[in-house]
């Protein structure tokens, strides 16, 4: 019987104009959130970390997508508004999916436009308290999200990378 109700439904979408099968994927469908982030890295490979005003642990530059924008896009934009840097991003992200948050975080590594910068780099956005470089061997305790960003970029460059130090929360 479930069966056979499941493939009259599956007809009836067939049926359906383009806006009406949309309509129905996006009204079933789960809803997640999607975030950009930039794990910048300087020449000596210390790691540019933020400390978010509403978030006790250390980050990286990074937030929401914003409607059509493309995710390169959306982490050279973060970047920029929350600590004033020009970033080229290097090679292919990583994709984080946290189910249970319904969150997925495209990360990107990233350096320096231009490699002066690093040496005035600060916070240029009510939302950034605190901006510093960190050592790979010295990082302070994480994010969660950015724990998971700096696992998943470490994994697909094949390299083992210290495991921060991640808060369950913060």
């Amino acid at each position: 019987m479930v069966r056979r109700l499941h493939l009259l439904l599956l007809k009836v979408y067939r049926r359906l104009p383009r806006r009406g099968r949309l309509l129905v994927v996006h009204t079933l469908a789960p809803n997640y959130s999607v975030g950009a982030m930039c794990v910048i890295e300087r020449a000596d490979a210390a790691l540019l970390l933020v400390r978010h005003s509403y978030r006790r642990r250390w980050g990286v530059p990074g937030g929401l997508l914003k409607r059509r924008e493309p995710p390169e896009q959306a982490a050279r934009r973060e970047a920029f508004e929350e600590v004033e840097l020009a970033v080229e991003l290097v090679g292919e992200p990583s994709v984080v999916v946290e189910p249970k948050s319904r969150r997925v975080d495209i990360v990107y590594r990233a350096r320096l436009a231009v490699e002066a910068d690093a040496e005035v780099v600060r916070p240029s956005s009510p939302e950034i308290v605190e901006v510093r470089w960190f050592k790979p061997d010295q990082l302070p305790e994480l994010q969660r999200e950015t724990a998971g960003a700096l696992v998943a970029l470490a994994r697909a460059r094949g390299r083992p990378r210290p495991v921060p130090r991640a808060a369950s929360s913060g």
